[in-house]
């Protein structure tokens, strides 16, 4: 009788070796959440509490989460800033409403030819022809044109009051016998036309408004020709802001 052959039972072996890397990888996403959490919203003690799982994670250390966060609260510097936008906006849209009121002056008066108005960094410029306040060589404003400088002293006038400075040029062409330079005509009628503004309206203060004169050094076009010339013979009238891009004060540069 054959020997019947013994069976021998093989047991399966199972590699179990993946779970390795897997545990790792569950390690780094739980990390990944910790930082996608915490960074919605900067605050020390969520960062305290990161740094504390990631030092425990890679057996620990000091990182840079240990160190205290290097910027401030941001709610309150966007505050800051917001209320600096809107007091330098409010001081923007005030000078705008003033040059809406020197436009219409203009308008009314039909004198579009002799004023012009724009909005600067310095503020709100005024620019007046000289030939509609001043007879050539000469600094006392013509009398007819008195009661128009008056009423725009009432438009400028403004509360709280605003500096204001007015500068005289003149072009190259040497001056008459009653000045000795071009320099001096043009400061003789800024102060002129100062004293008129103030003569005109009680509510601007001399406080407020100062007169310089530039002579032929601020020229706005080449006086080689006649249209130039007449350019550069101007009165400018130059309302400031009270409130910097900075939303700080704006200082005096009277």
């Amino acid at each position: 009788m054959a020997k019947r052959r013994k069976k021998h039972k093989h047991e399966d072996h199972v590699d179990e070796s993946w779970l390795v890397p897997y545990a790792d990888i569950l390690t780094l996403l739980l990390a990944l959440f910790i930082v996608l959490f915490a960074s919605s919203s900067v605050d020390q003690e969520k960062l305290a509490k990161m740094s504390e799982v990631f030092n425990q994670v890679f057996d620990g250390g000091t990182g840079f989460l240990d160190q205290p966060a290097p910027i401030s609260d941001p709610n309150a510097t966007s505050t800051e800033v917001q209320s600096q936008n809107s007091a330098y906006l409010k001081d923007q849209q005030e000078l705008a409403a003033i040059k809406d009121s020197v436009d219409n002056f203009i308008a009314v008066n039909e004198m579009e030819d002799q004023f012009a108005t724009e909005m600067t960094a310095e503020g709100l410029l005024v620019t007046i022809r000289d030939s509609i306040l001043f007879d050539s060589g000469q600094a006392s404003i013509k009398p007819e044109y008195i009661p128009i400088a008056k009423e725009l002293a009432d438009v400028l006038v403004s509360n709280p009051p605003r500096n204001i400075i007015i500068t005289g040029h003149t072009d190259n062409v040497p001056v008459g016998p009653n000045f000795s330079s071009n320099l001096e005509l043009s400061l003789m009628r800024a102060s002129k036309f100062y004293m008129v503004l103030l003569d005109g309206n009680p509510q601007l203060k001399s406080g407020n408004i100062s007169a310089r004169g530039y002579g032929e050094d601020r020229a706005i076009a080449p006086n080689d020709t006649a249209e130039g010339r007449a350019k550069n013979r101007r009165v400018e009238v130059l309302i400031q802001p009270l409130v910097t891009e900075d939303g700080s004060e704006a200082t005096n540069t009277q």
